[in-house]
């Protein structure tokens, strides 16, 4: 395919978030060019709707097409997201728990100065060098703040969301049909080749054969499009990431609602906890090599007190790795079609809005041209082995050894890619890792205060003994305590923006 024109006619295989977000955002972009926009949706095949975590990009997703907070969130029981807690991946005294953080500000007083303790703690000083007295939006998690703050307090804030991701899917299902994106109900059954090799339409279950110049995947994992019609190959990440499963299940919520997505390690992998207005979400990633479905359901229940409970859980397989190519003749794969990474660092729905906002500027442009398409999929390349290696940094810096399944995953560092040796031996030799990561250009995936978040934070440090003399960092916490009197409770923000939102209905 060697296309120099904006198709006329675009077709999206399959609904769900990834579908909608989809649909959503070309529909703002090109439908007032004239270009056709339709998405096929299954009535008989579920959403995978276990996702419900978010980064700050959903923000920017939401600011670009205009969409108030108050219109969304109470619809889809969404609360705010400061960052992400990890629980029990460390057995290092002192680093049972860090916090890595979404950026504000503030930051940009304290970072230098977090940097500066990691340094003295690499040296053999003895300095509290976790994150989390570092950062503001680890304050605002710990004490249950909204991340909005007063007019009166002038640093910017970043957060991300929690949500409903079948909610969610619904909302953006309904602001896309009222843009002007059309909706049929259909099961799209496989795909009708022209002589080229191209996609040409796709059948379905009910008969009908359905035309378009280029076609969206996002039929998840099954692939339709990408995979079993065009056979794309698939580069699976499985040496590095065992995780092949996951169990999802929910729980009651109290009155404190946190900012944070919890992360704690299990015996066999880890459970996620996620703050929704209405419940939490629970689940369980692990890996069947090391244990059964029915052992890690009952070790999740365990955890939840669930034991004798009749909540329903649910089990899910995953794929974890890419396709090699995301754009591949008149196909693009978007959402679980195209690649997954475990959801540790809540990555699938940013993976997604980039792989659609990336080729949105190649349709505006109107080059879908072969040139075009390599530097794309190069870039979505980058942007999930980036998102990879920064994932299994935690399982290589974990210090636990009370199962086969930790011991496994902190072995077999030959395997890792070339990118995070460098990383992890510009670490070890106590070199400038800020230089490092600028050296490799990957800054835009994960900024270096992330990095140094990730590595201190699981306590990879020389030995030391314990602690004597005073406190360094007690100034720090005197100065995040005021700074967090600028910032309201979250449930209270919450239910604000829920009465806003049902009296602008009324």
């Amino acid at each position: 395919m060697n296309v120099t024109s904006t198709p006329r006619k675009i077709i999206i295989v399959g609904g769900g978030t990834a579908g909608w977000m989809t649909a959503l955002m070309y529909g703002d972009a090109l439908i007032k060019q004239g270009v056709e926009i339709t998405v096929l949706e299954s009535p008989t095949v579920g959403v995978i709707g276990v996702g419900e975590g978010s980064t700050p990009a959903l923000k920017r997703y939401f600011d670009s097409l205009g969409i108030q907070e108050s219109e969304w969130m109470p619809a889809c029981n969404a609360t705010y997201k400061s960052g992400i807690g990890f629980d029990g991946w460390s057995t290092k005294p002192g680093y049972d728990n860090y916090f890595h953080q979404f950026a504000t500000m503030v930051d940009n007083l304290t970072l230098p100065n977090f940097m500066e303790n990691v340094h003295a703690r690499q040296r053999g000083v003895h300095i509290d060098a976790r994150p989390n007295r570092y950062f503001l939006s680890a304050r605002l998690s710990e004490d249950c703040l909204a991340p909005k703050s007063s007019e009166n307090f002038p640093f910017f804030t970043n957060y991300g969301y929690h949500f409903d991701a079948t909610l969610l899917g619904q909302f953006l299902h309904k602001r896309a049909v009222a843009l002007g994106v059309q909706y049929k109900s259909c099961h799209v059954t496989h795909a009708v080749m022209n002589e080229r090799g191209d996609i040409a339409a796709v059948a379905t279950k009910e008969g009908e054969h359905l035309a378009a110049d280029f076609f969206v995947d996002c039929s998840g994992f099954s692939a339709l499009l990408i995979g079993k019609a065009l056979e794309t190959p698939f580069v699976s990440y499985a040496d590095n990431l065992f995780n092949d499963s996951a169990i999802a299940m929910p729980s009651e919520i109290g009155d404190k609602i946190p900012t944070k997505t919890v992360s704690s390690a299990m015996r066999h992998g880890w459970a996620w906890k996620i703050p929704l207005t209405n419940r939490y979400g629970n689940g369980y990633v692990y890996s069947s090599s090391f244990v059964s479905a029915d052992e890690a359901e009952h070790e999740l229940r365990s955890k939840l007190g669930l034991l004798e409970s009749d909540t329903q859980a649910r089990h899910l397989k995953m794929k974890l790795g890419r396709v090699t190519k995301h754009w591949n003749r008149n196909v693009l794969a978007v959402g679980l079609s195209q690649g997954f990474l475990e959801p540790l660092e809540a990555t699938a729905l940013y993976l997604t809005q980039m792989t659609a906002a990336i080729f949105l500027l190649f349709l505006e442009k109107g080059d879908l041209s072969d040139q075009a398409r390599d530097v794309y999929n190069q870039q979505i390349h980058d942007y999930f082995d980036s998102h990879r290696d920064y994932i299994v940094a935690h399982y290589k810096t974990n210090s636990r050894t009370d199962t086969p399944y930790w011991r496994a995953n902190a072995e077999n560092l030959d395997s890792v890619s070339d990118s995070l040796k460098h990383i992890f031996q510009t670490w070890i030799e106590g070199r400038d890792l800020a230089a490092e990561i600028r050296r490799q250009n990957i800054e835009h995936f994960y900024p270096v205060g992330s990095w140094y978040s990730l590595l201190a934070g699981m306590g990879s440090f020389p030995d030391i003994g314990p602690a004597t003399g005073p406190d360094l960092v007690a100034p720090l916490d005197d100065f995040m305590r005021r700074c967090a009197l600028n910032f309201r409770d979250h449930r209270t923000v919450l239910n604000e923006m829920a009465e806003q939102a049902k009296a602008s209905s009324m």
